[in-house]
């Protein structure tokens, strides 16, 4: 037979797969420094250890010369076999790597790991190796050589084989190509003829749905893609039983953390593929994975063609000028990384800071703090487009009405006539000892927005827990809240009574309030109940659905829609900025994100010594502009305690 398989590596394992092969191919068993003969069809790059600076080698010598190939090597008591890497195809080795590292236990520590691997040539072995776990991970390997000569799909396709060398037990895992991996990725450049972005039609699922697919369409891919405990870009799930409403919360590891996503409905099934989604919301938000930045320049020579920074709301000076504060001051002069989003005011390209854009960014050149406010995933781009003014309005709307104390109207729940609120309603009162108290809080722009407040019947647990959603139809805005109220009583519960004296002082001094958690958790004691008054003051009477909002409009087409809301951001001169967060891995199932900017509305920032209002005038115009105030406010006239967003 005429082919020729080549063999680059030392040890039992490539002695063994040589001894197998040979009897029915032509193996050549070599150094991986020799010159790669020219009838080389497949190489296997084998040894007992971890080489990573061998397997980065092959990946250039083989990538040049066209050459596919599969690893095989043991480590920390495990045989790691594949993936197979074809010439022009991203996922390579070093994705492969990555993706175990990341959602693997110590991933910093192995990371680190592999670095020192890299420029140190050791000869250490694997202290759980042994004859027979070679041996095994030998047959796997030689069926794989097997099933690439006989043109059957391969099982190591963005996938490796992982073998228990103390157990022998065998598992599959799928990574997903690292769309930054400097070796297989080719991410194009971020230019502005690419964030052009014209509206296309996109017919909803019903005139009161606002998705252009059905979750149910995504089934088949969300899991199998995107969650394994090995190489998944989340890799566990945890349901909890103890809430009202099905609960599921999924992981996503990223290196020296985890950060746990949810998925809230009334099945654990949908709820694990809206925590899955997501979790690649967040995955696409943190930082550009979809096109390479390429402009890095200050404000002043980019003006004609960028946001003003100023205009998205800045700290205050006094914060700026605190010895321990992570940002600096913005100034027109200053380098910085810049990526290019859509102005539908304009309707033309404008270049963002990148730390607006991707909200992990900002540290060092950072000037203010950003969160993933604005960010949203989509069947289409129309699709995020849309729900990302959503999250941008509904944070708006609260955080005005706690910063502007405005009374607003209470609704009652008992008069929208839909059945399944009601019966949310009910199990929420039955199951916790929470009352609910819903507010409209629709600002000036007439989008639906509610504020949501769970009350503790009890002397247990959180007092107050708030929550908030923003959605043409606003009995789904309150159905989208209780789910949140639901889902975070619980988890509180413990650490408040655990930590009680340290949110106590909280009460004392607002800049202890240094994460998300410590404001919802500060709203938990008794004690802070009297900040909220201006809202739960019960002399107002109830207000009804149809009273205090009008019918949402009847469209078929999310274009239709999407325009509607950009007409109305148009009439009051606020410019709505989208920034393609996409990135390969959510494009392969037709799935977009995207980070919406609306200068002007406010932004979510959690850390009271983070605040971001100073130059954002809606907060002292809008009050008035509703009837809440007779004059517009001052900046000192807001309130100064820290929101209770959790």
């Amino acid at each position: 037979m005429a082919t020729h398989i080549l063999i680059n590596g030392q040890g039992l394992l490539a002695d063994f797969v040589y001894d197998q092969l040979s009897d029915n191919f032509i193996v050549k068993h070599q150094s991986i420094l020799e010159e790669i003969p020219e009838d080389t069809k497949l190489a296997l790059v084998l040894h007992d250890a971890w080489f990573p600076s061998v397997h980065q080698a092959a990946e250039e010598r083989f990538g040049s010369a066209c050459i596919p190939w599969i690893r095989g090597f043991a480590s920390f008591g495990e045989g790691i076999i594949g993936p197979l890497k074809r010439p022009d195809t991203p996922g390579c080795s070093r994705c492969a790597d990555i993706r175990r590292i990341i959602a693997g236990a110590d991933s910093r520590e192995m990371w680190e790991f592999q670095m020192k691997m890299k420029v140190e040539a050791s000869s250490w072995q694997d202290a759980w190796v042994s004859r027979t776990g070679l041996s095994q991970m030998a047959n796997l390997i030689c069926s794989e050589v097997q099933k690439f000569f006989q043109g059957i799909p391969s099982n190591l396709e963005e996938r490796i084989f992982i073998t228990n060398l103390k157990t022998l037990t065998n598992s599959s895992h799928l990574f997903l190509p690292d769309p930054s991996c400097p070796i297989c990725s080719h991410l194009p450049d971020d230019t502005a003829e690419r964030a052009q972005i014209k509206l296309t039609s996109r017919p909803k699922i019903s005139v009161d749905d606002y998705r252009c697919r059905s979750i149910d369409e995504f089934k088949a891919v969300l899991a199998k893609d995107y969650l394994d405990e090995r190489t998944g870009i989340m890799n566990g799930k945890v349901q909890d039983f103890t809430l009202p409403f099905a609960d599921v919360l999924v992981n996503m590891p990223l290196f020296g953390a985890d950060e746990g996503v949810a998925g809230r409905s009334h099945s654990y099934e949908m709820s694990e593929q809206t925590a899955i989604l997501e979790g690649l919301e967040r995955y696409c938000g943190i930082m550009p994975r979809g096109k390479r930045t390429v402009v890095h320049n200050s404000y002043r020579q980019l003006e004609n063609d960028a946001l003003n920074p100023i205009g998205v709301g800045l700290h205050e000076i006094e914060q700026y000028e605190k010895p321990d504060f992570p940002f600096k001051p913005f100034h027109p002069d200053r380098l910085m990384n810049w990526v290019w989003g859509y102005s539908f005011l304009t309707e033309r390209p404008i270049l963002v800071p990148e730390l607006l854009a991707y909200y992990s960014l900002g540290y060092g050149e950072g000037f203010v703090y950003e969160t993933s406010n604005g960010c949203a995933l989509g069947s289409s781009l129309e699709e995020a487009v849309f729900h990302g003014i959503m999250e941008v309005v509904e944070r708006d709307s609260f955080l005005l009405t706690w910063y502007a104390q405005l009374p607003l109207p209470r609704l009652n729940l008992q008069s929208t006539g839909d059945n399944e609120l009601q019966l949310m309603v009910d199990r929420f009162h039955e199951v916790t000892e929470y009352d609910l108290y819903f507010y409209n809080s629709t600002m000036e722009h007439k989008l639906p927005s509610v504020f949501g407040v769970a009350k503790n019947r009890g002397s247990k647990g959180l007092n107050l827990i708030c929550a908030a959603a923003a959605n043409p139809d606003p009995i789904s805005a309150v159905k989208s809240t209780i789910y949140e109220l639901a889902g975070t009583m619980a988890t509180q519960d413990k650490k408040l009574k655990e930590n009680r004296q340290k949110y106590e002082g909280m009460l004392r001094d607002p800049f202890a309030v240094r994460t998300m958690e410590d404001h919802g958790l500060l709203y938990g004691l008794s004690e802070a109940e009297e900040r909220l008054n201006f809202l739960l003051d019960d002399n107002r009477p109830l207000r009804t659905f149809a009273e205090e909002f009008k019918q949402p409009q009847v469209n078929i087409d999310l274009k239709d829609d999407l325009q509607d809301i950009l007409q109305k951001f148009q009439q009051l001169n606020l410019e709505v900025i989208v920034v393609d967060q996409t990135t390969p891995i959510t494009r392969r199932n037709g799935l977009f994100c995207v980070k919406v900017l609306i200068p002007g509305m406010l932004p979510m920032t959690f850390g009271h010594h983070l605040t971001r209002v100073k130059g954002l005038k809606r907060v002292l115009k809008v009050p008035m502009e509703l009837g809440f105030t007779k004059a517009p406010l001052t900046y000192d006239q807001l309130n100064p305690n820290p929101h209770p967003f959790p």
